[in-house]
């Protein structure tokens, strides 16, 4: 489970807005009584306790780079009130970022005490329209919201309080339950082996379907046995080696043997166009 922080739970009803959402024209002027947009310092901002998501410098931050130093408006962040010191940022960390490479000193953020719960679910709500995630990225937003949801334990306006966590992540992403559970599944690998499926060196049904069942001892016997044979686990050897866990009876000679096996190659048949 994820380390839950210890703060006081708020009351009222879990907001489900999603980050553009927040931030349409007529949704939040800059003065709404309670919430008034500030220029923090960037060194009082701080990343949200476990964020998932990787903040990318890529072409399109670039862009947005050369944006803010040409006088472009910048979005406001999201962020709430540390106990120690400073602020947790719970959305915006990629604006936050731009305007550090454009050599801003201070962020415009808009301040709010949000309890845990409802501040995990705006940030994932934030992070996940993004063009590029990770599956590691996925399936650590999926997983946080998920838990988030469960936390609740209070009605969610305009959402029937019999739902289900993963129905309302299904209606809100789109993806099915099955797909939402593997995604999860995938939080249960060793860092190094989530790394592989980032990569593409593992597939996604490999280890969300099987290698997510073994003991983080046996993953860590899997990690040294790839590099020992160079090779990575077919979906019948995942599948054997899930077994042998669940049984009891899987070893390090054990996975030594399953991986030092010879792949049979695929067969290739090509046909000409008129067949």
């Amino acid at each position: 489970m994820l380390n839950a922080k210890k703060l006081p739970k708020t009351a009222g009803s879990l907001a489900l807005a999603s980050y553009d959402d927040i931030f349409q024209a007529d949704a939040l002027p800059i003065h709404t009584g309670r919430e008034t947009i500030v220029q923090i310092p960037m060194d009082e901002l701080h990343p949200f306790e476990n964020y998932p998501f990787r903040v990318w410098e890529d072409a399109a931050m670039q862009e947005n780079v050369e944006s803010i130093k040409e006088g472009a408006a910048v979005r406001p962040c999201i962020a709430r009130p540390r106990e120690s010191s400073g602020y947790e940022v719970i959305a915006g960390q990629r604006d936050i970022r731009a305007c550090e490479l454009a050599g801003m000193t201070a962020m415009p953020t808009i301040v709010q005490e949000i309890d845990d719960d409802t501040a995990t679910i705006m940030m994932v709500n934030a992070g996940l329209p993004q063009e590029k995630i990770l599956p590691s990225e996925m399936a650590w937003a999926l997983r946080m919201k998920v838990e988030a949801l469960c936390h609740r334990g209070r009605k969610i306006e305009g959402i029937d309080p019999g739902t289900l966590s993963v129905e309302i992540l299904m209606a809100q992403t789109g993806k099915g339950k099955n797909q939402i559970y593997r995604y999860c599944h995938l939080t249960e690998l060793v860092p190094d082996l989530l790394d592989r499926v980032d990569a593409d060196k593992i597939g996604f049904s490999i280890a969300a379907d099987y290698l997510y069942k073994l003991k983080r001892t046996e993953q860590a016997w899997l990690i040294n046995s790839m590099g020992k044979y160079e090779a990575t686990p077919s979906a019948a050897q995942a599948l054997r080696l899930k077994k042998h866990s669940a049984d009891g009876t899987l070893t390090p000679e054990v996975m030594d043997e399953i991986m030092a096996e010879e792949k049979k190659e695929p067969i290739k048949v090509t046909l000409a166009g008129k067949r």
